[in-house]
């Protein structure tokens, strides 16, 4: 076995994991229902490596996500941090025995389950009534429509919670408790410098991860999903730094993700120079505890070529995750794949690897660059044309630049579902011979692409938001012309998309690095430099500032070896 551990830092970080999970519970639904698709029952596909079994307190057998989610305090909304499947009873405190003065009680009031939340609790008792009936089921008196979830979700949304259909492991959940100040304040590097070490939360963190971690048999690597747009990054850099140290064998694929609001205009200069201080000094210490890093997060989805056939409300953190959540969720497929002799059959999947190979693959080949490119196509139309399939893949990486010519670029694409205009489902081995056709007519190729497919689309669960077209179809397919009457589809229109994702260590990274670097000497190093004091007042050192930036010209010169701007730093 090997086994994948799922960690969310952060707000938004948590908005995405809610609907990556939900993918994970839809599959498993949908792989156990008689009546479902055959094209969910796949058996490659070792769910294994990122859920754990276990047993409640009375005895059930229990599988939920091996995951650790950090946020703040209230962040989970109506749900307890114990979950709902190991209840230990009342979260009464109990009786102070060695104080004798009055005691006073204050508690906040507990937030109410919106229409999503009651219909799966509703779902769970009619199921307990089910078996306890001797099989024979009761009609709800008030039975909660879909049509009506739907509509509640979308008209709002407000914590990750609100939409997660997944039961956690109380060990899962843990909220950064005493940090009385508003979400918002909670936006620099310098606010979070002290979090993970203050009150003992670092050794409550690990203690939570080392309990995955240990029931692991043959852990392959560690999923990091940090929000690092304010002051959950040095809490996830800090948490970083200690899991390198205690499994230092164990690679760390990170995700470093940001939400519609961080990429808000600011109205004054000061503001400006927080806000790239940060963007400078986070990704630097963020990247110094990985073995790679995908920076992931657009300044608006909606405006991007990504959005071609999707409806997508920027403000909205519940339908800009689920974009980002589908687009992990294809790229975690081949860590789940089970490999196959040279024999085997290849209907189900193909290009199985496992994180280490993966990261090997894109950052130890050619020149080493850590820092990859994400890009999606959601859905990937499949038409006669195979090269419309590698021009409809877009990024969600910021700040990178678009036709690069890059003979030593490496690429690892996964495409899953294929189906084409006619309804018809491709096999693997028809996925597999067109992406190479393609590659062999592209007029730019990469020195390297590892190929992954697989049979089952992406299955789109009851609470993923509104965010498809009109020319979007049931199974994801493109339509010939509009559904009239209706600009967004949901999950009651659409039940499943093909997709295409794909990773890529490309010269196209360099605008990203170099605009880190570039800021982080003219705001922090420079002498005379605007931000000299809001950096000590974050417990940076001139030493620390001349190494980050030693960090960030040596990531240019490993893109490329000729800029100016690193040859300026230097």
């Amino acid at each position: 076995m090997r086994e994948i551990v799922t960690v969310q830092v952060g707000s938004f970080a948590n908005f995405i994991g809610s609907h990556f999970w939900n993918f994970q519970d839809e599959m498993l639904g949908l792989a156990a229902d008689p009546y479902g698709d055959p094209v969910f029952k796949i058996q490659s596909l070792n769910m294994d490596v990122i859920y754990r079994t276990g047993e409640t307190h009375q005895g059930t057998t229990s599988y939920t996500p091996r995951l650790l989610s950090i946020d703040f305090q209230g962040s989970l909304g109506s749900v307890s941090s114990k979950g709902t499947l190991y209840s230990e009873g009342s979260n009464e405190p109990s009786e102070v025995v060695t104080w004798a003065g009055h005691v006073s009680t204050h508690a906040s009031e507990p937030q109410n389950k919106n229409l999503f939340l009651q219909s799966l609790y509703q779902e769970e008792q009619d199921v307990a009534l089910t078996n306890g009936n001797n099989g024979e089921a009761k009609d709800s008196q008030h039975e909660i429509q879909d049509t009506d979830i739907v509509r509640c979700l979308d008209e709002g949304v407000q914590f990750w919670t609100d939409f997660s259909k997944v039961h956690y492991h109380p060990q899962s959940l843990y909220e950064v408790n005493g940090l009385w100040m508003d979400v918002k304040q909670f936006d620099n590097y310098g606010i979070g410098r002290d979090v993970f070490m203050e009150n003992l939360r670092g050794e409550e963190i690990c203690d939570k991860l080392r309990f995955f971690v240990e029931e692991c048999d043959h852990i392959q690597g560690f999923q990091f999903i940090v929000d690092d747009s304010g002051g959950f990054s040095p809490l996830a850099a800090d948490f970083l730094e200690s899991v390198s140290d205690e499994y230092t064998n164990t690679p760390v694929l990170l995700y470093a993700v940001r939400g519609p609001s961080s990429h808000m205009s600011l109205s004054s200069r000061k503001q400006t120079v927080v806000r790239d201080l940060h963007d400078a000094v986070s990704f630097s210490r963020l990247s110094s505890f990985c073995k790679m890093i995908v920076p992931v997060g657009l300044p608006s989805l909606s405006r991007s070529k990504t959005s071609t056939f999707l409806n997508i409300k920027d403000e909205n953190p519940y339908h800009c995750s689920a974009v980002y959540a589908a687009a992990l969720h294809s790229t975690s497929l081949p860590f789940r794949m089970e490999p196959l002799g040279p024999t085997a059959d290849l209907s189900d999947v193909f290009g199985a690897v496992d994180v280490s190979g993966f990261v090997q693959m894109l950052a130890g080949q050619s020149r080493q660059n850590m820092v990859a490119i994400l890009d999606v196509a959601m859905p990937s139309p499949w038409k006669q044309d195979k090269q419309s399939l590698l021009r409809n893949l877009q990024p969600l990486t910021p700040e990178v630049a678009e036709d690069v010519d890059d003979l030593q670029a490496v690429e690892s694409m996964i495409v899953h579902g294929a189906i084409e205009s006619g309804g018809h489902r491709l096999s693997v081995s028809e996925v597999k011979n067109a992406i190479h056709g393609a590659y062999e007519c592209a007029t730019t190729r990469p020195m390297f692409c590892h190929l992954s497919a697989a049979r089952c689309p992406l299955p789109i669960p009851l609470p993923f938001p509104s965010i498809f077209g009109n020319l979007v179809g049931q199974h994801g397919e493109l339509l010939g012309s509009p559904i009239l009457g209706s600009s967004s589809r949901g999950s009651l229109d659409v039940h499943s998309i093909p997709m295409a994702a794909r990773m890529r260590s490309s010269r196209a990274i360099m605008p990203f690095l170099e605009n880190r670097l570039a800021n982080l000497h003219k705001f922090g190093i420079e002498r005379g430099c605007p931000g000299t004091e809001l950096l000590r007042s974050w417990g940076f050192g001139k030493d620390e500032l001349e190494d980050m930036g030693e960090t960030l010209s040596k990531m240019v010169r490993t893109v490329d070896p000729h800029s100016d701007i690193s040859s300026d730093s230097d």
